[in-house]
């Protein structure tokens, strides 16, 4: 593989980045996935650069992410992410996190689609950026499907926030699972430990939203959620957890 197909970063976790117990906040974890994807984007030829000059945007369709274990503070972890399959209007990404043994903690997998803003329909891939590496290998194998209903048995209120807004003028896409692990409740989240976060983004919540809804269903160690603006669903989540 070369060297350019695959980004490969170390980054030791700080205190500022774990939760009470040490562990790395879940808004932390999907940050460091979508910095990587970003700079390596951009390493390829087809990050923002590229991207303001042609008025178009990648949107992610889905992140599903597998915590082996979760990483603590100070630990030395080895970020890698790599396109590892394309097709006709989709491109798949992965990531893998492994701790300073070379240990596998967090592999996933995401989707994502190239939209012309000007016309806000996804573009062709070939025809627009042709020289697109693949390279086949996955960190995670799975199919990226719609994520089953539910029935709520809850619904939580989440201001938004100034500082979630990022400078593509929507909510970031790493406050979604903020959102998600945060509205099981204090005394569920105390009790596990996140054990794997699938996120499925439908529509992009604009910056001068109030407020959203989150639906929530917890069945034993699994929590679905489905993330609105009253009629609106713009995201489903489903986390699994471990004692």
């Amino acid at each position: 593989m070369a060297v350019s197909e695959k980004l490969i970063v170390k980054r030791i976790l700080q205190a500022y980045q774990c939760d009470r117990y040490g562990y790395v906040r879940p808004l932390i974890l999907m940050n460091e996935l979508q910095g990587c994807a970003d700079t390596h984007a951009e390493i390829l030829g087809c990050g923002r650069t590229f991207l303001t000059e042609h008025n178009m945007a990648w949107v992610v369709t889905h992140y599903l992410v597998d915590i082996i274990e979760l990483p603590r503070e100070g630990e030395e972890l080895t970020f890698s992410t790599w396109p590892s399959m394309k097709e006709l209007l989709r491109a798949t990404r992965d990531f893998e996190v492994r701790g300073a043994d070379g240990r596998l903690m967090v592999r996933a997998t995401s989707q994502w689609v190239l939209i012309d803003m000007a016309t806000r329909r996804p573009v062709r891939l070939d025809d627009a950026v042709p020289t697109l590496v693949q390279n086949g290998a996955r960190a995670w194998d799975r199919i990226f499907c719609k994520f089953p209903d539910f029935a709520p048995e809850k619904t939580h209120v989440f201001k938004c926030r100034f500082d979630d807004i990022d400078v593509n003028q929507h909510i970031n896409n790493a406050v979604y699972a903020v959102w998600a692990t945060e509205s099981v409740g204090y005394t569920y989240r105390n009790e596990h430990k996140l054990r794997s976060i699938e996120l499925n983004f439908k529509k992009e919540i604009n910056p001068d939203t109030p407020q959203v809804e989150i639906d929530v269903k917890i069945d034993g160690d699994t929590s679905h959620h489905k993330i609105r603006t009253g009629d609106i669903e713009h995201a489903s989540v489903m986390c699994t957890w471990v004692k």
